[in-house]
């Protein structure tokens, strides 16, 4: 029986890790972007980029929590220049951050003044060409279809050019809700629009030796933006184009929701190997967005940068207040970093459900608690001693590091 894969790629593996669909490595700045490196995390500043005190200060919040690439909008000529003195203050008063320039309408000359100062430029192939609708079409001919390809293969030459010649990068960011008229004329508001009108500046910039490129395929719909980015895969490996892949649910809202939202949509497709770049896009403050990116990572064991916490959801079995403990466990060590502890409420759940863990707090009998290296019991502590003792041991093996 014949068998059909999504992917040209395997991304399960018998260890259970993540086997990574394989891109070329991108250049941005001092971070690079697929490859063998881990998945970047960006975000977006939301100060207007005239001002520029308030966004080189926007820009170091989110460098310093962790923020790998940061990206400004540059609606006129006037924001692009201002991203020369932008990245000028930040070298001369905390260090260089890899930038990305967002342009949008009409952007030719922006993009070109923009391409000096930042490190990638992202255009948006819906917007970067204005195609007028006409309410009595009722076809594009090859020959229109092709001189709007032609003004958009004239349009993006010179930016091209001067990236290639720069080393710098272009991402070639898609959105579902500002496809360009000839794609939604000819394909629909749908994933197959949207990968189409990829491939079109895809094909632009690798007839001009110019592969310095990223690409994604945002939509507000989680169902949408997962068969975008699949089919984008299905189409590129057909090509043999091994371009990295930025993942992203646009205007995903707030809250729990939104985290909820972006995790389904990056989540999966990180899970299924697709992805070299994560932004989580949420209508808060930009330095919420680099927790959860830095959570989706963690559960998928794609990059370590926090404690991985194994607690169980708790039963009559539990022999102490599960919830009170595991607050109290976290408290005392959130700050170390690359350590998997294991908070389990009865003897049942504790040795083997937490057989990975590198330390072990097991509830065994009323009143004590059984510390755990690796698999191996280490001692019986009085419940209130647990955490302090917990600490203890960890110092013993030289993983402790204070606080800041």
């Amino acid at each position: 029986m014949q068998t059909i894969s999504r992917l040209a790629h395997n991304p399960f593996s018998t260890d259970g890790t993540i086997q990574r669909r394989q891109t070329r490595p991108v250049a941005v700045g001092n971070v690079i972007i697929g490859g063998h490196h881990p998945v970047v995390v960006q975000s977006m500043i939301n100060e207007d980029t005239l001002d520029i005190a308030g966004s080189v200060a926007g820009i170091r919040r989110l460098h310093e929590i962790g923020c790998e690439i940061v990206r400004v909008t540059v609606p006129s000529m006037a924001h692009a220049k201002a991203l020369a003195e932008i990245k000028a203050q930040l070298a001369a008063t905390y260090q260089v951050v890899p930038l990305v320039a967002d342009v949008h309408h009409n952007g030719m000359k922006i993009a070109l003044e923009v391409a000096k100062h930042v490190d990638k430029v992202r255009i948006n192939p819906g917007l970067y060409v204005f195609e007028k609708p006409q309410d009595n079409r009722t076809e594009y001919t090859p020959a229109e279809f092709q001189e709007i390809e032609d003004k958009m293969r004239e349009a993006l030459e010179p930016l091209i050019i001067s990236l290639r010649d720069q080393n710098k990068a272009m991402r070639i960011g898609v959105n579902h809700g500002s496809l360009g008229e000839r794609m939604l004329f000819t394909y629909g508001d749908t994933p197959l629009g949207m990968v189409e009108s990829a491939l079109e500046c895809i094909r632009i910039c690798r007839s001009m030796d110019f592969h310095n490129i990223v690409i994604s395929m945002k939509a507000s719909r989680v169902p949408v933006m997962l068969s975008a980015y699949r089919l984008l895969v299905q189409r590129m490996d057909a090509e043999n184009m091994d371009y990295p892949i930025h993942l992203g649910v646009t205007e995903a809202g707030d809250g729990e929701y939104g985290r909820i939202k972006s995790t389904a949509g990056i989540g999966t497709l990180l899970g299924e190997g697709i992805g070299d770049t994560i932004r989580v896009s949420l209508t808060e403050a930009p330095e919420k967005e680099i927790p959860v990116c830095y959570g989706i990572l963690q559960a998928l064991g794609l990059r370590k940068t926090m404690v991985e916490y194994v607690a169980c959801p708790s039963c009559g079995r539990t022999l102490f207040n599960l919830e009170d403990v595991l607050h109290e466990v976290r408290a005392a060590t959130k700050h170390l970093v690359g350590l998997d502890i294991a908070v389990m409420g009865c003897i049942v759940n504790g040795p083997g459900e937490m057989a990975d863990a590198d330390y072990g707090y097991v509830g065994k009998q009323p009143g004590y608690i059984s510390l755990y290296r690796g698999k191996t019991e280490i001692k019986k502590v009085p419940e209130a001693d647990g955490v302090s003792e917990l600490i203890a041991l960890i110092k013993e093996d030289d993983r402790w590091v204070e606080p800041e």
